[in-house]
């Protein structure tokens, strides 16, 4: 699988951050802030089920403001089914539960905010958010704020890598216009969701497409660009592969859509950090050791099917 678009500054890794995606009910409830990522929204905050400040083992590494308020902030684009998305008004998923469960080692609640995928980055540095858990793609220019031209454009932060994947391509079902692989969409228009690195991956062929011109239609969520799938004004969106897996199933009863082709640009997704808080950065990267060693965290991904992204220890901007 690979991970969601840049959902924030651009960069062509990992394909592995819906149209009214049918969400099923999910067990265990997540943390929602007030405010979204650029704009107030009335969502009410909701606790990760962690565990009590004394005994947990790692409260201790925590900066001393989150144990003082017991809190971290966690910015999302909650569209991402089943990575994170809003059932009954909570935010759950797969990553709201490995959230749960670093929560728990670590002995504060994670807050889990929804807001814009290209706004993720900044609410970082504007103090708003402490941590990014949205299926963003590490990569080496979101590490170091570049843009796809190499142009400083913001600060970069740093990763805790947490899950693997790769890229798939969603079409309509019965797929149609027969697309097998990126190169069939030449002299097609498809559709993805804007300063995502699956919009990169497009750009990316459009150019192999020379004159037999790929049209590109950018959409602010991945939710538009399915439903101009589904209505046939473009043969295909793109997304993590656990994504679209997901979506095919649940869409109209799995009647919409159909993933096609072989996962490509297997990367990683990071729990993205500021580079300057590197204590809250050690601190997250040993819960999720812990998480792996006690198996909870092999818990929360055989509970979404999706075992085969797992990885085997945590690293820090691993991704290429």
């Amino acid at each position: 699988m690979t991970a969601r678009s840049t959902r924030c500054t651009t960069a062509k890794t990992r394909t592995s951050r819906l149209a009214a995606v049918a969400a099923i009910a999910v067990a265990g409830s997540m943390l929602l802030t007030a405010c979204g990522d650029q704009t107030e929204s009335a969502n009410t905050p909701q606790e990760t089920g962690s565990a009590s400040a004394g005994k947990a083992p790692l409260f201790s590494k925590l900066p001393a403001d989150i144990q003082k308020s017991g809190v971290i902030k966690v910015g999302t684009d909650a569209s991402y089914a089943p990575m994170e998305y809003t059932d009954g008004g909570k935010i759950v998923g797969i990553d709201p539960d490995i959230a749960q469960a670093l929560g728990k080692q670590l002995g504060v609640r994670l807050e889990f905010v929804s807001g814009t995928f290209d706004g993720l980055i900044t609410s970082i540095y504007s103090g708003r958010q402490q941590l990014i858990m949205s299926a963003m793609t590490d990569n080496k220019k979101r590490q170091e704020g570049l843009d796809d031209n190499g142009k400083k454009i913001g600060k970069g932060i740093d990763f805790v890598d947490y899950f693997s994947s790769g890229v798939s391509l969603l079409v309509k079902k019965g797929n149609p216009q027969g697309v097998n692989s990126l190169d069939d969409l030449c002299g097609k228009t498809v559709a993805v969701q804007r300063g995502t690195i699956y919009e990169d991956t497009f750009k990316a062929q459009a150019a192999k497409c020379g004159d037999k011109k790929l049209t590109i239609q950018a959409f602010d969520t991945d939710a538009e660009a399915q439903t101009r799938v589904k209505a046939g004004g473009a043969v295909a969106d793109l997304n993590d592969y656990p994504v679209a897996s997901y979506i095919a199933k649940t869409s109209g009863g799995g009647k919409d859509f159909e993933v096609t082709g072989n996962q490509s640009d297997v990367g990683l997704f990071g729990i993205g950090v500021s580079k300057e808080n590197t204590q809250l950065r050690d601190a997250v990267k040993e819960a999720l050791d812990a998480i792996i060693k006690d198996g909870s965290y092999a818990e929360v991904l055989k509970k979404w099917n999706v075992e085969d992204s797992a990885v085997k220890s945590a690293t820090v901007n691993a991704g290429k």
